[in-house]
């Protein structure tokens, strides 16, 4: 894998408009975040265009996010929100100028179209971490800080193990760890940007507002497309909004989904669509998952250099 160089205060971070549009407010709540983090927010109006349903055309889009990468005085790149449009860019960013030291890219949602095409296609590493509209912009009692300064900057070592986070099925196994929202993984299988990660990996697979029905039917096709066979380990996130009121739940579905697992497999884990502060999880390096002494995700190499 290829890695993008450490963030340290004062370095430029470009924010983008890959998918769906946002509230002008929110930008600018959200980049006084970014500056009280110690980081400089810079953005084109490129990301102020609108079309149907997204940030501007594809062609749009797509170019500014390649202006972002070529720039030498840029160090990362964070999405300004999801909602979608990321898939749409796919065919567009080529290779993203390989001769250019590879950005960090940050974001969630939708975004996980473009964070699994720089992980699985491109073999650069990338952070499932908070956005602008709705974490920076709502303030850091919307994000956890500390989990993405610590892997934007060069940490390792980082223990994701908090209330809330539930062993399904028992055991300890390591892999580098990719994923994302379920969503947006099962809506590329059949594509020429299908999700196929190694195997031996560990998957993150998070969601919101999915019915009971429509997780099972989601997970259903990730296992018939060979993705679930290709892990050793199961983290999955809170599946805010997956549960049917007084009826069935995401529990309920996952245990169905993974019975017969030989990996562990963990719920809750708070990263992506989350009730409380979005933690950041690094793609595409080495992380170990353990339910014992409590469940836990353990970073265990830097997504930076």
């Amino acid at each position: 894998m290829r890695k993008a160089r450490r963030l340290t205060r004062g370095d430029r971070i470009a924010l983008v408009a890959p998918a769906s549009s946002f509230e002008r407010e929110a930008l600018t709540r959200g980049a006084a975040e970014l500056q009280r983090l110690g980081f400089e927010p810079v953005f084109t109006d490129a990301v102020f265009e609108r079309a149907l349903f997204t940030a501007g055309s594809a062609a749009i889009r797509a170019a500014d996010l390649h202006r972002a990468w070529s720039d030498d005085s840029v160090a990362a790149l964070m999405a300004i929100r999801g909602g979608y449009g990321c898939m749409q860019l796919l065919p567009l960013l080529g290779a993203l100028a390989p001769d250019v030291a590879p950005k960090l890219v940050i974001g969630y949602s939708d975004v996980t179209a473009l964070l699994t095409w720089l992980t699985c296609g491109q073999g650069v590493t990338a952070i499932h971490g908070p956005m602008i509209e709705g974490r920076l912009a709502a303030g850091p009692d919307h994000y956890d800080a500390a989990s993405l300064l610590a892997l934007a900057g060069g940490e390792s070592g980082l223990e994701i193990a908090i209330d809330g986070m539930e062993a399904m099925l028992p055991g300890e196994a390591g892999g580098t760890l990719y994923g994302g929202t379920i969503t947006q993984l099962a809506a590329s299988l059949g594509s020429p940007f299908a999700f196929q990660p190694p195997a031996g990996c560990v998957l993150f697979l998070e969601d919101v507002n999915e019915r009971p029905y429509r997780l099972h039917r989601l997970l259903t096709q990730l296992r018939f497309g060979g993705v679930l066979a290709r892990a050793h380990a199961l983290v999955f996130g809170e599946m805010k909004g997956c549960d049917e009121p007084g009826g069935i739940t995401a529990r309920d579905v996952i245990r169905d989904m993974t019975e017969g697992f030989s990996g562990p497999v963990i719920v809750g884990c708070p990263s992506g669509h989350t009730t409380g502060p979005c933690w950041s999880l690094p793609l595409g390096v080495e992380v170990r998952v353990t339910t014992r002494p409590r469940p836990a995700v353990v970073v265990e190499e830097s997504p930076v250099e």
